[in-house]
């Protein structure tokens, strides 16, 4: 028998995306302290890390949900340090995971914290790896605009569209709620290589990684925006970047926990109340590549206040100070390892279990 994750990879109606960029370096005559345009939401930093001699190249792969971050980080970092070239994949927070314990790239993106599976497999290879809380996230669950009643769902109600026990058996919008019309219900979402799929399934079903199967999964979030976005039916969920990104084609869902309905803003995420799907999103990079300019001045830059604009930018919510301390101090003292324990980080705050750490 099938297993579910095996079902959702047969039945997927999207293929898994696996997208490599290189971001372009800016030209070899420009000066690394050349005028650039201010990014919306700040100007990046173009001092810190910045070093015109240093070469190299840093390999990042992993969530598409964290890319976004990566990408823009990447573009901006090259322009003061031309010699180095910053290729960022998206292969899904697992995929990334196991190109990284097989030595294969420098940072892993991720959009939930390392399973013990994962954890087996560095230590298997010999990877050493430091978690680097980078954003906070909300999944948003979004419908297509000419849905007019779905306004706000229970966590109960989501749990009883993706469930296991719901497939083939709930299709329509009104057996979800009676007062929803008998309309066809049609649900998008992330694949089982997406850490944003292990999140959302652990903080609605109760159980990572268990869902229905008759359900359109990608890893790559945009094919989920244009099957919401062209089905009246229709109902996905992806990180919140992706929302700011297409809220032209999309109506937001607020969600409600048992305290009230509420959406997903940079605040209510950043705040903890737009519960249960805010989450910390990661990097992990390998200790190993640490040693390595290039890549210790690429993480730095990255975690730079200064650079928080960029993160705004695409949608994402900046690390408070207090807690981007905490995270600065983990990375100086080179402390290896996750404070997660292999598990889900759902309801965890994070400044309580970094402080704990310490």
């Amino acid at each position: 028998m099938l297993s579910q994750k095996q079902k959702i990879r047969l039945l997927s109606l999207a293929s898994i995306t696996t997208l490599t960029l290189a971001i372009a370096s800016c030209s070899g005559n420009q000066s690394p302290n050349s005028s650039e345009p201010e990014a919306e939401g700040g100007s990046p930093s173009t001092e810190t890390a910045a070093n015109s001699n240093a070469t190299g190249e840093v390999k990042v792969d992993g969530s598409s949900t964290v890319f976004p971050i990566s990408e823009a980080m990447a573009e901006e970092f090259q322009k003061a340090n031309s010699g180095i070239k910053v290729t960022v994949g998206v292969s899904g927070t697992g995929g990334g995971f196991k190109k990284f314990c097989a030595g294969e790239t420098d940072i892993s993106n991720a959009s939930r914290p390392i399973k013990q599976e994962e954890i087996e497999l560095c230590k298997t290879n010999n990877i050493e790896y430091i978690e680097v809380p980078i954003s906070f996230d909300g999944l948003s669950v979004v419908v297509n605009p000419q849905n007019t009643f779905a306004k706000c769902l229970k966590v109960d109600e989501l749990k009883k569209m993706w469930e296991p026990a719901a497939e083939g058996k709930i299709t329509t919008w009104k057996q979800i709620r009676p007062d929803f019309p008998d309309q066809k219900l049609a649900l998008y979402g992330a694949g089982t290589d997406s850490g944003t799929y292990d999140y959302f399934t652990a903080a609605t079903v109760g159980e990572e990684g268990e869902s229905r199967g008759d359900y359109t999964a990608s890893e790559d979030d945009n094919v989920l925006v244009q099957g919401v976005s062209g089905d009246p039916g229709g109902l996905a969920f992806f990180g919140y970047s992706y929302y700011v990104e297409n809220k032209d084609k999309l109506k937001l869902v607020e969600i409600d926990d048992g305290e009230g309905c509420v959406a997903p803003s940079e605040q209510t995420i950043a705040d903890g109340t737009y519960k249960p799907l805010s989450r910390p999103e990661f990097i992990y990079v390998k200790k190993e590549s640490l040693s390595r300019p290039e890549v210790k001045s690429f993480v730095d830059y990255q975690l730079d206040p200064a650079n928080k604009g960029l993160i705004e930018e695409v949608g994402a919510v900046p690390i408070p100070e207090e807690i981007g301390t905490l995270i600065k101090k983990r990375l100086s003292d080179g402390k290896v390892g996750t404070v997660f324990g292999g598990k889900a980080a759902v309801g965890v705050n994070l400044k309580d279990v970094l402080e704990k750490e310490k």
